[in-house]
């Protein structure tokens, strides 16, 4: 007897725009495709059918006929109200996307999501409401925690590494060009307040995740954002005055599930040059060991192993720090941190169960970036309390 195949078929709305096609089309959702899909605990052969969705007639078509799908439109609310379609995915603009996942879930389709799920946290708590209501599966790319270095940071905290976490600091940015001379590599409404841009709306979203999902609950924010460059071009080449932040610097009260304290701060930049390993790197120190993660490295160094360096400006340093810490192995095949996610939230939907990065999730990062940014204005520490559905 044969197994059963189950293909779901996938609305893929904003899939022109840089994440949307690099990592969910081309990079997930493809390859699923491509190797015909994946298979369940049961047996049961899971196949995914892509809808290409954009309000750029010549660019989806474009897309549609390189990648061989067969289906596209840029008619999105047809496409959610089609009976046919199982899931509706969005990567599009910001300010556009509560309205759309609103709409999706009330037609009754599950949805995966980019972040942040909206623009003001009511939206996002709505949201959230309105999924469960609905009881459809509804996931958040939390991307970050399926990437292999940071997927070896969670096995050491697991495995009681560190020992008493005391804290953890994250670097992460890079030169984003003005647009004059070079090209920006980032969209131009990324640095438009009105468009929904802003460092702390877009990153704060996933420093709330990447926080909980590393150490614990984030009890509290203390955030200085700044708009750097006042002046960018956009893809047009014409000018614009920058009106959301590029840059924000954010000190974090973060508590273990144990109770411990640990203080958390997260530099964020647009504005700045790279001197370190990788785009994004976290450091965690504790009483028994120290780990540093990018996006694909980790390395360690535990208490028996730490050097015990003397102050002495007097004389050159003649130790190489970096070469005092070992990295840390996978020991296991780790894929595309986008495409795992794809993968088990598909799982989910078809056994009918909640995703474990839902709407809640993304509620609380919409939260933090709003406190982070009331705290940049009223120059102080904001509390966070709880949110519940």
């Amino acid at each position: 007897m044969g197994f059963e195949t189950k293909t779901i078929r996938i609305a893929m709305n904003g899939i022109t725009g840089r994440m949307g096609y690099r990592q969910h089309l081309l990079r997930s959702i493809l390859p699923i495709r491509d190797a015909g899909g994946f298979t369940l605990e049961d047996g049961t052969r899971v196949q995914v059918e892509p809808i290409l969705v954009g309000r750029n007639e010549a660019k989806i078509r474009e897309l549609a006929e390189q990648h061989k799908v067969s289906e596209w439109t840029t008619d999105l609310d047809a496409v959610i109200n089609d009976p046919t379609v199982d899931v509706v995915f969005d990567a599009s603009m910001t300010s556009l996307r509560a309205a759309t996942l609103k709409k999706a879930m009330l037609a009754g389709k599950h949805i995966f999501t980019e972040k942040p799920t909206a623009e003001t946290l009511e939206e996002a708590i709505e949201l959230a409401r309105i999924g469960k209501q609905a009881g459809v599966t509804a996931g958040v790319v939390h991307d970050k925690l399926y990437l292999p270095g940071l997927v070896k940071l969670r096995r050491l905290v697991d495995e009681g590494f560190f020992g008493r976490i005391l804290s953890i600091r994250g670097e992460f940015g890079y030169w984003v060009f003005e647009g004059d001379i070079q090209a920006a590599q980032r969209p131009s409404w990324n640095y438009r307040k009105e468009d929904g841009g802003g460092m702390t709306t877009d990153m704060f979203c996933h420093w709330n995740y990447v926080l909980e999902g590393i150490i614990g609950k984030v009890k509290s924010v203390n955030a200085k954002t700044a708009t750097h460059i006042p002046a960018r071009w956009d893809e047009e080449g014409r000018e614009y005055k920058a009106t959301a932040d590029d840059a924000s610097y954010g000190i974090f009260e973060l508590e273990t599930p144990g109770g411990d304290e640990v203080v958390g701060q997260i530099n964020s930049s647009w504005a700045v040059r790279v001197y370190r390993d990788e785009l994004v790197e976290f450091q965690v120190d504790g009483t028994h060991g120290s780990a540093v993660a990018g996006l694909n490295k980790c390395v360690a160094q535990q208490r028996a192993h730490t050097p015990k360096p003397v102050w002495n400006p007097d004389l050159p340093v003649t130790e190489s720090f970096r070469d005092q810490w070992q990295e840390v192995p996978a020991n296991a095949e780790l894929d595309n941190g986008f495409k795992l996610q794809w993968e088990e939230f598909l799982r989910d939907v078809v056994a009918g169960r909640e995703h474990r990065f839902g709407l809640l999730s993304a509620a609380r990062g919409v939260q933090l970036a709003e406190l982070g940014l009331q705290s940049n204005d009223e120059r102080r520490t904001i509390d966070i309390p709880e949110i519940t559905v």
